[in-house]
């Protein structure tokens, strides 16, 4: 049995007639930058969100940035995030001259703590980046309690969460602006790079717009810096194809997850679901000791595996300069030693489910 650590291919064959006739249909009209896919995807997004506004962007890490230069982030300023995330979620706040304000995670969900925000706050202080990781969301209530206190914008990066939920929103809504990437391995991906912003603020709308084309409000005329940060018109066409069936990918994958959950729960620490949450399960990740090992054995057994994230980013050279060294946020640093993520998608059966959980089994017996 082949195991893939996620399945496009299966996904591509599911939904071929659909994503084909988009693409034909993007071949046939040409506009293959922002041409009508991307406005008509952008309605179908802000309507799946549930948001006024969604802005088609470039990639995730773009989305990322024009939320940043929407808000007016400058150098000298500091947005506070976790470090445990991705590379991208500090590398655009230092990109803007400012500087990354790392607060440790609660161990439990992998987020940012919302008990730990307030300590680090300072008068430089102008927005809150939390991630909602591996497919759940961050504690968005007490975040947002936290920022309105203090003046502050919060920025959701999403980039693993599209489709997840919060006391019934939707992963988008939760903030000022919520980013999210459709790189092709997350929950909702296309076939290259892409990724969107969402707001109910018309004026922030209008900024980020402008941004993703160069500060551009009409032809030549630029108000703005922006940069290039377009969606093509390809890639809103294979999430237009795949959005409709969206809905039911995010049940499969919480049925996996909630399947593995309980087939594991008695050798790892599984994921937890915080409560008024849904879960996406981008990744599905497992914590455990003697890692590496575990990794060799499913390895012989064909069970691919992944770490995400065996650094956390003040330990990464590119944050040095900080001088923030180890035991600086020992929860983000242990799970970095523990975690692993198993295969994930929704089109995985129980029998190759079995086989994955056997092999976990077996490597930890």
């Amino acid at each position: 049995m082949s195991i893939q650590f996620i399945d496009l291919k299966a996904q591509y064959q599911h939904l071929k007639h659909d994503i084909d006739a988009r693409i034909h249909g993007v071949l046939d009209h040409g506009q293959y930058i922002m041409g009508p896919e991307v406005a008509e995807l952008e309605a179908a997004l802000a309507a799946y969100v549930g948001v006024k506004h969604a802005i088609g962007v470039c990639d995730g890490t773009a989305a990322l940035q024009i939320a940043l230069m929407a808000l007016g982030i400058q150098p000298g300023d500091e947005v506070i995030t976790t470090p445990f995330t991705f590379i991208a979620t500090g590398e655009m706040i230092a990109l803007m001259g400012a500087t990354p304000v790392f607060v440790d995670i609660d161990p439990i969900s992998y987020n940012l703590d919302p008990a730990r925000i307030e300590a680090a706050i300072t008068p430089r202080t102008r927005a809150i980046m939390p991630v909602s990781l591996y497919g759940q969301c961050a504690d968005f209530a007490a975040i947002n309690a936290i920022a309105e206190k203090h003046g502050l914008a919060v920025i959701e990066d999403g980039a693993q969460s599209f489709g997840a939920t919060q006391n019934g929103k939707k992963s988008g809504s939760l903030s000022t602006i919520g980013c999210t990437s459709f790189f092709p391995s997350k929950p909702l991906g296309c076939y290259g790079d892409g990724g969107a912003c969402f707001t109910d603020d018309d004026a922030l709308a209008k900024k980020m717009r402008a941004i993703r084309i160069h500060g551009q409000d009409r032809r030549y005329h630029h108000p703005l810096i922006g940069i290039n940060g377009r969606l093509d018109t390809i890639q809103a066409a294979v999430l237009l194809a795949k959005l409709p069936s969206f809905p039911s990918e995010v049940e499969a994958r919480a049925r996996i997850g909630a399947r593995y959950s309980e087939r594991l729960g008695d050798v790892a620490r599984v994921p937890v679901i915080m409560p008024g949450n849904s879960h996406v399960y981008a990744q599905y990740t497992i914590e455990l000791d003697q890692r590496e090992a575990v990794q060799a054995s499913l390895k012989e057994a064909g069970v691919p595996t992944a770490v995400h994230y065996p650094i956390p980013l003040h330990l990464q050279p590119a944050f040095a300069h900080l001088g923030l060294g180890a035991g600086s946020f020992p929860l983000a640093e242990a799970a970095g030693l523990r975690v692993m993520s198993l295969p994930m998608h929704p089109f995985m059966d129980e029998a190759t489910q079995d086989v994955v959980v056997a092999a976990v089994k077996r490597a930890l017996g």
